[in-house]
């Protein structure tokens, strides 16, 4: 089943940010070549209707299952990323497994 992650985000610096974006671009390839992965929706918040949600941008990525999800999140392409991330944003990233 499909594993999804679920990226939330208040940029700090908005060129580090735009970095960062093509890094995980350049990282998502090779699993978007195999299928495995595919870039969902990427999206700036327009309003809150129900509760409270502080971030403002949303990113959502499909993965074949979980372990590729795995996989690339704990590539040395990905992880040489965060130290980028967590200067550029604050974020809040969480995985979902399909049910």
């Amino acid at each position: 089943m499909s594993a999804y992650l679920v990226g939330q985000a208040n940029i700090k610096s908005e060129t580090l940010w735009n970095e960062y974006v093509l890094g995980v671009k350049d990282s998502l390839v090779p699993y978007e070549e195999r299928n495995e992965a595919s870039l969902m929706f990427r999206g700036k918040r327009s309003e809150v209707v129900s509760g409270e949600n502080p971030r403002n941008l949303v990113v959502v990525i499909e993965f074949k299952n979980h372990a590729v999800l795995q996989s690339w999140f704990r590539s040395v392409k990905y992880q040489s990323l965060i130290e980028l991330r967590e200067k550029a944003a604050d974020v809040v990233i969480t995985f979902y497994d399909e049910y």
